[in-house]
């Protein structure tokens, strides 16, 4: 199968990853989440684990919404085949009943309920019913149970499927302190700084991993006995490369652990958050851990580095919570019996136009996608009163959630423009979306603006994930601009808010921007003798390490 061919099996199965299925449940009376005020009179069936991956599907649950001061040793748990006792416990809250505790006890954080009887959950679909003495108190129905995933409940009766064990982050936030902005290729030595000033703890956290310094950094801070953590993604769209398979190799042997992302107990699409913690310090940055990103030989990235104890904690935690899941494997198990494929280096060199700034900041947020970060970036992009630069690789099209809050702004006087990639893979369907968001502004009179990027000698390509929004708040991330990585993926964005890392950012988007291609179509003629040769470069420089994953958008 080809490369092109290959990307593209791997797009629909993210598409089709997670979907919802029909189902329906009943329950004795109306339920919600929201508080007391809707707390039901009577247990109800929350959520169904039926297709463990484990061998025989040990390790089959149901959840159970229990209201507050519910005996539970007066209900059982039916299939119309079997029957599960609930044991004599006095309690409320979300709990986790099974036959098989032991094993589920890895799988959930609920409370987990020993009960006595046999129900066997099947694959193909079961109905459910909760008795108290001769009446059922509630019910609930599923078809195909996708292996690996966990079956909610909503209150309209839907079940909708999950990879059990995603995290449901709230935003962190801290006021005051400084924040270390920079861009790149401009300061690529920022990202190491931190690095090798550590003593205590390094976790490092990426999508694809072939920097050769951040590795060297990585094994000494290993050898003067910091605690040094990777994190990768375990089946990138183009594959590991032999240099990333080298260097972790390396790392495992300096002592370093490694573990990457992925396969049957992989609970997002990808892992493409790209921040380290080091002791007290985090960084978190736009571009992957590669000599075309935070080596400064290609991209054009934003990054920051934070100090404030929370917003560096819930990195942590995060780190932390994804590590430890089961899906997280070492680099040692994942490599067996691999192959790998062969890539060149991004070696381009970049003048050096804006230095790093240290500067206060009023207010920093941490948002992680899936859990938070879809519903704070429309948030943000809402509330903008005067202005909005979106600077982006591109934008999966017109009807994509952050553009249509972009557009509303537009719509309700605030200045937009939007920056994107010019570079050959994007170019074609970044034109488009420029031409729309034109036609937008002259149907509707609106300031709104969209360019194609010109680099330049300043940088290769875009690959940039930020927002400025009225000058004093500034989004920067792993982010891309699409549903897969809004819903699907692990990403990580810090919000910084003031007038002095505002200003910061908004001079690099200015930079950016005044160089820009207001209009970089070609004549007919030569697109047409082009054509060719684009085929051929597709097949060519998709294996040269630019830092780019067109499935993924980087």
């Amino acid at each position: 199968m080809s490369e092109v061919a290959r990307i593209a099996v791997a797009c629909l199965l993210v598409a089709g990853a997670v979907g919802p299925a029909v189902g329906a449940v009943t329950h004795g009376a109306a339920p919600s989440d929201a508080g007391d005020a809707s707390q039901p009179s009577q247990p109800r069936i929350a959520a169904v684990y039926p297709n463990p991956v484990a061998d025989g599907d040990r390790g089959e649950f149901v959840v159970l919404d229990v209201p507050n001061r519910t005996d539970l040793g007066d209900y059982r748990l039916s299939d119309g085949d079997g029957e599960l006792a609930l044991p004599d416990r006095t309690l409320g809250g979300r709990v986790a009943v099974t036959a098989a505790p032991v094993a589920v006890r890895n799988l959930t954080r609920r409370p987990v309920l020993a009960a006595n009887g046999s129900v066997a959950l099947a694959n193909g679909g079961e109905r459910l019913r909760l008795r108290r003495g001769n009446a059922t108190v509630a019910r609930a129905r599923y078809r195909e149970a996708p292996e690996g995933k966990i079956g909610r409940f909503d209150d309209r009766g839907a079940v909708t499927w999950r990879p059990l064990g995603r995290t449901n982050r709230s935003v962190a936030a801290a006021t005051g302190g400084q924040v270390r902005a920079f861009t790149l290729p401009d300061a690529p030595g920022v990202p190491l700084e931190a690095i090798r000033g550590s003593d205590r703890r390094i976790l490092l956290a990426g999508y694809t991993f072939t920097s050769e310094r951040v590795a060297r950094a990585l094994e000494r801070a290993e050898r003067r006995g910091v605690d040094v953590r990777v994190l990768l993604e375990g089946e990138p769209v183009d594959g590991i490369t032999r240099r990333q398979a080298r260097l972790l190799d390396s790392l495992v042997d300096a002592g370093v652990t490694v573990k990457l992302l992925g396969g049957p107990h992989g609970r997002y699409a990808f892992h493409h958050p790209k921040y380290a913690v080091a002791d007290g310090r985090a960084v978190v940055l736009t571009e992957n851990w590669k000599p075309a990103g935070t080596g400064g030989h290609g991209s054009r990235g934003w990054g920051a580095v934070v100090s404030q104890p929370r917003i560096v904690g819930g990195l942590a935690e995060t780190f932390r919570a994804d590590a430890g899941w089961r899906g997280a494997r070492p680099w040692t198990e994942v490599r067996r019996g691999r192959s790998f494929e062969r890539a060149g280096v991004a070696n381009g060199s970049y003048p050096s136009h804006r230095p790093p700034e240290t500067v206060p900041v009023n207010r920093t947020r941490l948002l992680v996608a899936p859990d938070n970060a879809g519903e704070a970036v429309t948030a943000a992009l809402d509330g903008a009163d005067e202005s909005i630069g979106v600077l982006q690789m591109s934008i999966d099209g017109p009807d994509q959630r952050f553009l249509r809050a972009t557009v509303r702004a537009a719509r309700r006087g605030v200045d937009v423009r939007v920056l994107l990639s010019g570079a050959w893979y994007v170019e074609e369907e970044n034109r488009r979306l420029v031409e729309h968001l034109r036609e937008v502004a002259e149907r509707e009179d609106l300031s709104l603006a969209a360019k194609l990027a010109e680099p330049g000698d300043d940088f290769e390509k875009i690959h940039a994930k930020g927002v400025v929004i009225d000058g004093d708040r500034v989004l920067v991330g792993s982010l891309n601009w699409n549903g897969e990585s809004i819903r699907q993926n692990r990403e990580v964005v810090l919000s910084l808010e003031g007038e002095a890392v505002g200003e910061y950012y908004r001079g690099a988007f200015e930079a950016d921007w005044g160089g820009a291609s207001g209009d970089r179509s070609l004549p007919v003629g030569i697109v047409a003798g082009v054509a060719g040769c684009l085929v051929l470069a597709t097949l060519v420089a998709r294996r040269i390490d630019f830092g780019e994953n067109v499935g993924v958008r980087g």
